[in-house]
Order: C-alpha cells, then sequence, then structure tokens
C-alpha cells in the first residue's frame, strides 16, 4: 500500500516536470514556448472531429500540460470557416486553433493571411505534401472508400475500381434505382472536393456521374447516414464514404463492406493551423505540436480511430499500413497546396457543379 501511494506521489510530482522539459530533438528554447503557454493557460480549438472522438487527445495533452486548459469546440466545416472569418473580420477572439478535414477551405484561409507562420519540430516527420509554407500541416490520412451492404450485393456487384462502380450504374440501373448514395456536392466541401479530385485521376468520370443519374442516386452532408443508410440497406452502394468511419464501423457491423478502389484511392489529410490573432499561441503550439508528435500520431492511429500520418508510428491505422495494402502508386494523397483551392472560386465552382448537373440529367433519361 505504501509503495503504491509513493508512486503516486511520484507521478504527480512527475507529470509537471514532463510539462517544463521540451521533448527529445526539439530546440533548447521550446522550454519557453512551455512556460508562455503555462501563462496563457488555455488553448482554444475550433475542429471538425466530434468531441468525443477527440477525446483520447484532450486527455493526454492535458496530462502532459496539466496548467493549460483545452477548449474544445467542434462543428461542421463550413460552419467553422464561417465563424472563423467572421470573428476574424470583426477583432473579437476566435480559435487559437483550426482543424478541419475541409482541407481546400483551411488552405484557402492560408492563402488569405490568417494562419500564423510557424515550422514546428515535428515538420520533418510528414511528407512533403502534408507542410504547406511552413503555416499548414496534414495530421490524418484517410481513404476516401465504397461501401456496400453485404448481406444484398455479391459478387461482380462489388465494384473494386471506379470503373467497375460507373459500369454497375450505367448496366444496372433498374436494379440500383434509389439505392446508391454519396455526398451532397453542394452542401459538404469533403464531398465536393473528392469530386473535383476524381475529375483529375479518372477519366471515366463523365460515365460515373451518367450512372448517378440513371441509378437516381441519394446524397446526404454527412458520413453517418450514408453507412447508416447502407448497413439497414435501404441503400445498397456509397461512393467516396470518409474510410476512416467506415472502416471502424464495418470491424462491428456485419451488413457493412468497405473496398478500397485499386485503380486510386484518394487520401485527404486534415488541416491544422494556428491562427494569426490567436490569444494563445504558445499553447497553440504545444497543441499542433502534440498532435504531430509520435504520440499524438500513435493515438489518433488507436484510440481516435482515424489514420496516423507518420511512417514510423505503430498503430492499427496508419499511413505505413494503407500503402502496403494498396501500393504506393494507388494511394493518391490530396496535398496540402494553392492546388486544391482553385475550384473555390465562385464562377469555377459554379460551372463544375452545373456540368456535373447537366451529366447527371443526360443520364436520367
Amino acid at each position: 500500500m505504501l509503495l503504491r501511494l509513493a508512486a503516486l506521489v511520484l507521478a504527480s510530482i512527475a507529470a509537471p516536470a514532463l510539462a517544463q522539459t521540451p521533448p527529445a530533438g526539439y530546440p533548447a528554447d521550446y522550454a519557453q514556448t512551455i512556460a508562455a503557454a503555462k501563462k496563457e493557460g488555455k488553448v482554444v480549438i475550433y475542429s471538425a472531429l466530434d468531441t468525443k472522438a477527440a477525446q483520447p487527445l484532450i486527455r493526454d495533452f492535458s496530462a502532459l500540460y496539466p496548467d493549460i486548459k483545452v477548449e474544445y469546440n467542434d462543428m461542421n466545416s463550413t460552419e467553422m470557416y464561417n465563424r472563423f472569418i467572421a470573428e476574424a473580420a470583426s477583432g473579437q477572439g476566435s480559435a487559437d486553433v483550426m482543424w478541419s478535414s475541409a482541407m481546400d477551405l483551411q488552405v484557402k484561409l492560408v492563402d488569405e493571411g490568417k494562419a500564423m507562420p510557424y515550422k514546428s519540430p515535428e515538420a520533418s516527420k510528414l511528407p512533403g505534401w502534408a507542410v504547406y509554407k511552413d503555416e499548414a500541416y496534414g495530421t490524418t490520412y484517410e481513404p476516401a472508400v465504397f461501401i456496400y451492404n453485404k448481406r444484398l450485393v455479391t459478387g461482380a456487384d462489388i465494384p473494386q475500381d471506379h470503373a467497375a462502380f460507373a459500369k454497375i450504374l450505367n448496366t444496372e440501373s433498374a436494379k440500383f434505382k434509389g439505392k446508391v448514395t454519396t455526398y451532397d456536392i453542394e452542401k459538404s466541401g469533403v464531398g465536393f472536393m473528392f469530386v473535383v479530385q476524381d475529375a483529375k485521376y479518372f477519366p471515366g468520370m463523365k460515365d460515373l456521374e451518367k450512372g448517378f443519374g440513371a441509378s437516381s442516386y441519394r446524397v446526404y452532408a454527412s458520413t453517418g447516414n450514408m453507412l447508416e443508410k447502407v448497413s439497414s440497406g435501404e441503400h445498397l452502394l456509397g461512393y467516396n464514404v470518409l474510410g476512416s468511419y467506415a472502416l471502424v464501423r464495418a470491424k462491428k457491423d456485419p451488413n457493412l463492406g468497405v473496398v478500397l478502389p485499386k485503380d486510386y484511392t484518394l487520401v485527404l489529410s486534415r488541416v491544422m493551423f494556428i491562427g494569426k490573432q490567436a490569444k494563445n499561441p504558445n499553447a497553440a503550439k504545444l497543441w499542433t505540436d502534440y498532435i504531430l508528435s509520435a504520440r499524438g500520431q500513435k493515438l489518433i492511429g488507436s484510440d481516435v480511430e482515424l489514420f496516423a500520418i507518420r511512417n514510423d508510428v505503430d498503430a492499427e491505422y496508419t499511413a505505413a499500413s494503407l500503402n502496403k495494402q494498396l501500393g504506393a502508386n494507388a494511394i493518391k494523397p490530396i496535398p496540402v497546396s494553392s492546388e486544391i483551392v482553385g475550384y473555390l472560386d465562385p464562377k469555377k465552382r459554379l460551372d463544375f457543379l452545373g456540368a456535373w448537373k447537366q451529366t447527371l440529367a443526360s443520364g436520367s433519361k
């Protein structure tokens, strides 16, 4: 009993001490960042990852830095973007850290000068495409997948690549009438970004769009709705579903099947940056470095059940395991770069959506 009590006392002393010591390999002056963050006393985070899913990260960060309170605000990516720009324009307090799956909106904010430059000591451990201007960082490695109902879809009706998905919709439109789902690309930033990338990699994109029209496909703004509808059998196939959620659910749901497309698999990375007007910039640096660290990434690839972006992390869901499964050539990461911002231009976006609707209409005739 006395030994256990002594261990608890030592642990309580060690935790704050650990928070004062820069991690191995960090610059010596990082201790000053830690001290300044302690004085700030909190970090305000806006995130598209729901609070429940983020809890393992919040708890672990708080164990490392018990003097820094984490104010975590989850919301959908569009709401998050609109709130941040409104608060920034008015000069009132906003997020210290922005963390969103809407990669293009995040990069747009960086390009508009809304991010604080910060070269994380962890940046060299990330793939080059995941670091932008030493201001924004990709933090996860999440594939876009197909899903299907295992009870009702079998054999050749399970598409293994994009061309097969298009062929099934166009040749079996009666069978799949009203039974196919994907994101509403007018309401879902992630869904829109995925199909813009598809247009870049898939030569048969028009055939796929015609197939959506022929099958009277159904659209939703969230991944959860699509998973529910396909699992229940209300829908049979789902396209470009966020794989980090689908694969975790499929482990527990015998009705849900998941396909990582064999021709190419898009990979999304949740983008994080520190706000230029951050009121707690030092605490924001600690949070950013923690999420990018091996410790934070291990949690992302295990308890949080997203995919860790770092290759040196041992966890269930990692970039390394996905690359090994599919082969590096089949993986198409969406880069954290200005390349992905083009279609946020109102005219380009409207033109893209107009062409999409026109092709859908031609398929439904």
